[in-house]
């Protein structure tokens, strides 16, 4: 599948090619069966939260991540992932190290709007973070929101064995996030695959 590049301004871009995995639903039952998933706590301004969704930390020995006053040492890759990794890099053309699973049972989960610029990302954190995306199960809409002008945003609808590429200064200057949705939806997984540079000195 051809990637489709939209550039927005300033050195911010998103790439996207639909149906990136075509069978996507078998795909997603095998990474359900092989990853340890979980509602993780986190804790935001003081108050403990259990993710509004499962999720799991994969990636190369070293690649421990420190998010929300926990660090989290990243389980092995498995066989899927594996494979999915090497179609993406040969697609993307970038060594990714690491990947975060988060499985979205149904509408009620959720992400909240932020942006992936933590200075251990690369290739050069928060000026150019590149970050591949692989959407499997139902499709859920996805926003990305200028932070200069809310008004300035792109939705799209992703699922289905999509892959959603975000580079350069996106996570600079944007925000993204799955809002919830009251509308019977099926359960879609998807993995953000990143560069990780180390741990924080």
């Amino acid at each position: 599948m051809e990637m489709v590049r939209h550039e927005l301004g300033d050195g911010a871009w998103y790439g996207l090619a639909e149906g990136f995995v075509p069978d996507d639903e078998a795909v997603m039952a095998r990474l359900v069966g092989e990853l340890p998933l979980a509602q993780e706590p986190l804790t935001i301004a003081g108050k403990t939260h259990l993710t509004p969704r499962l999720t799991s930390w994969h990636g190369d020995p070293g690649c421990a991540y420190a998010y929300s006053g926990r660090v989290f040492a990243p389980a092995p890759w498995t066989p899927t992932l594996t494979a999915l990794r090497d179609r993406l890099e040969v697609a993307v053309g970038a060594r990714f190290n690491t990947v975060l699973a988060n499985l979205y049972r149904g509408g009620d989960d959720a992400m909240g709007a932020h942006a992936d610029k933590e200075r251990e990302l690369g290739p050069d954190a928060p000026h150019d973070v590149l970050i591949a995306s692989l959407s499997l199960g139902a499709a859920r809409r996805f926003l990305l929101v200028r932070n200069r002008d809310r008004r300035d945003r792109v939705e799209l609808a992703l699922g289905g064995g999509s892959l959603l590429v975000m580079g350069g200064a996106t996570q600079r200057d944007w925000r993204h996030h799955v809002p919830r949705t009251k509308r019977p939806v099926g359960p879609r997984l998807n993995l953000t695959f990143r560069i990780f540079r180390g741990a924080r000195p």
